[in-house]
């Protein structure tokens, strides 16, 4: 028998091993392809789960990796539907159809749309928390620490008087600063960055330096910005564990709530992220920043 397309009991799904986190057991409501807005005639989606058996529960924002030019909304990871978060998973224009900073116009316009629509489908919105992995956890922290910013804020969708600001954020294995990156990086990283790079900025960081400090989360660090939890793999081939460091670095000068979790021996993702071990924190960090 097969379940309407808008609200579906999700099924336990096996994990899988890969960049982007597995999919653990949950179940509940599935709202998926919501437009959120319009740009160019290309409606852009995103798909929305709410946990089973919780009212009102509180909301997290996942953000998918891909090198900015990759990767989908499906299959987020349900580890925190299952432990009682609704979820939004946004899909945005991929640096192939826009440059940066489109990306970061398009997730904060979801998240001003589900925040308006908050009351419609039962879960809270006064907190609201981002999360990602890889570039997704790049765009997750450059929102986290960009609210109200003139140029990355945006004038897409129907919802421009609602606040896009979040209240927590939860990077995976993220870059933080795009003008160190490269240094940084094993031959390898280099030959994986160099052309996500030139797609997302339209040329190499180092020519276009205004533009890759914009783009860059350790550049717009103040006092306003949410509480972060980091997580970084240090045998992470792709994107160097420096670059969460640096964050951390940006968050602990002005003393603001900041933790990066090393996740030894893992690389760019993988089951080990999901592990106990370091889940637990992390769910510990959004029942204390936005609740449950």
């Amino acid at each position: 028998m097969s379940c309407p397309k808008s609200v579906i009991v999700a099924c336990i799904a096996l994990a899988s091993v890969g960049a982007d986190p597995p999919n653990l057991a949950a179940a509940g409501r599935e709202y998926k392809d919501l437009a959120y807005a319009k740009v160019d005639g290309k409606e852009l989606r995103l798909d929305l789960y709410l946990p089973a058996d919780v009212t009102s529960p509180p909301l997290v924002v996942w953000i998918h990796g891909g090198a900015w030019n990759n990767g989908t909304k499906a299959d987020p990871p349900r580890a925190f539907l299952d432990h009682g978060f609704a979820m939004a998973s946004v899909d945005f224009r991929q640096a192939s159809e826009a440059r940066f900073p489109a990306q970061v116009h398009d997730i904060k316009a979801a998240i001003r749309f589900l925040r308006a629509q908050g009351q419609k489908y039962g879960y809270r919105t006064e907190k609201i928390a981002i999360a990602g992995s890889s570039s997704g956890a790049h765009l997750a922290a450059l929102v986290g620490v960009t609210t109200g910013h003139r140029a990355l804020e945006g004038s897409i969708g129907e919802n421009r008087g609602v606040s896009s600001d979040v209240q927590a954020a939860v990077a995976y294995y993220p870059a933080t600063n795009l003008t160190t990156i490269l240094p940084q990086s094993t031959p390898y990283g280099v030959n994986m960055r160099v052309p996500a790079l030139v797609r997302l900025l339209g040329a190499k960081p180092e020519e276009t330096k205004e533009l890759s400090e914009l783009a860059s989360p350790v550049f717009h660090v103040d006092k306003n910005d949410p509480p972060i939890r980091l997580l970084h793999g240090d045998q992470d081939p792709q994107m160097p564990i420096n670059q969460s460091h640096e964050l951390e670095g940006a968050y602990e000068k002005l003393g603001l709530d900041a933790h990066l979790d090393v996740v030894h021996g893992a690389a760019h993702g993988g089951p080990a992220f999901w592990e106990p071990v370091h889940l637990n924190p992390v769910l510990d960090f959004l029942k204390r920043t936005i609740g449950r």
